[in-house]
Order: C-alpha cells, then structure tokens, then sequence
C-alpha cells in the first residue's frame, strides 16, 4: 500500500513536521497540502492547494479526490477566545473538512492531531477540552476507514524547520530530561508524524493516541 495523504496545517509546527516526515518516506507517494496560503516548501511529492474558504470546498472538490489519508494538525490556541468562536475555529471548520474529505474519499484514514488533556466526555470545566473532545468524537461517527485521535503532550519540533514555536526550542533541547521526568507526557515530532503513516499502513487498535504510543508507534 502506497499512501496518498492530505495535510491540513502545514504552515504550523506539527503540520510542518508531518510533512516533512511524509515526504521524506517511502510509504507515502504522494501528499497534498491543503491552506490558506503556501507552505514554502517544493517537493516532487508535493501539491499545494491555497484555498481561503475552509467552510466552503465545493469549487475545489475535484481536486481532493484520490486520497487515502489525511493528517489534521491545524488548530488555534483558546486562549483569550470565547467558547463560540473556539467552537467555529476548531470544531465546525474540522468538520466540515472532514465531512468533504470523507464523502470523496471513504477508503480515507483520518489522523486528528488533538491535545493531551482532551475531554471525551464532553462535560468538564475546561472550554478547549470540552470542544476538542465533542470533534474527537464526532469525526469517529463520520464514514471514514479509520479515525485515529493523537493526543501528544510536549511536542520536540525537528530542529531547522521555520515554524517552530519559540517556546519549543530551548524545551526541546532538554528533551531527554522531559522524557525521563514525564514519559507519558512528551513525545517527538518525528514520532508524531511516523505514528501516523504506521497507523494508516497497519491499522490499530485504538482510537485515542496517546504520548506513550505516539513514542512506541513511531519508532
């Protein structure tokens, strides 16, 4: 199996990393970088779509067809947002994309990068939880192969990409001492971006990914 994947946020640091992980292995043929504007990086694997409507695909729909995986790493931080506009911004834009990709793509496995601390339950007192937690869990309801969850904690970016977070770095370098503090609190992108690629060729068995297995399933 040959795995043709679309990538949603690429010009974060988690998008980032999963694309460079995906073009740089041999499972993946190809990869098509779905955002509002380039990412900068050229690739003979690599197509860019630039597209500003993420509520509204209908033009461009014939171009996300053929797709075996998508690797979801767009998201906003909460803070100093309110519930409703962290809901537009991470849940119904999510699903919407998800609903288009789904409805071209049904043999598609979706990976989800969502958050360590995520609230499946839907109920708690944290805002981003709770709504990262309501998309978790409808996105599994959608018709999908396979929907796959991550939940990293403390990501270690790949040293030399431009989109490294500034507080990322100097804790990067300290990851050996995280890990072994925290295990089940840190992963690393590279880890990250493997995981996803293994999940999508082998399956798994579970849907939620946590630290631990993002570490183990991305060696």
């Amino acid at each position: 199996m040959k795995i043709k994947t679309v990538i949603f946020g690429a010009t974060g640091m988690v998008g980032e990393g999963v694309l460079h992980v995906s073009l740089n292995n041999i499972n993946v043929e190809s990869v098509l970088v779905i955002g509002r504007k380039s990412c900068g990086v050229q690739h003979p694997k690599l197509r860019e779509l630039v597209h500003a409507d993420f509520f509204n695909f209908s033009h461009v729909e014939s171009e996300m067809i053929g797709y075996n995986a998508c690797y979801f790493c767009l998201g906003v931080s909460s803070v100093g947002m309110n519930e409703h506009d962290y809901t537009k911004t991470t849940y119904d834009l999510t699903l919407h994309a998800a609903a288009t990709l789904s409805h071209l793509n049904p043999d598609m496995t979706f990976c989800y990068v969502s958050g360590e601390g995520t609230d499946s339950s839907e109920k708690g007192r944290s805002m981003w939880a709770r709504v990262k937690g309501k998309t978790e869990n409808d996105l599994t309801k959608l018709p999908f192969k396979a929907v796959f969850n991550f939940r990293p904690g403390f990501i270690r970016p790949i040293t030399g990409m431009k989109n490294t977070l500034a507080f990322a770095k100097p804790l990067g370098a300290l990851y050996p001492l995280l890990k072994a503090l925290l295990p089940s609190h840190v992963c690393t992108l590279e880890n990250l971006g493997q995981t996803m690629i293994n999940v999508t060729l082998n399956g798994y068995s579970k849907k939620i990914i946590g630290n631990k297995e993002i570490q183990l399933l991305g060696q």
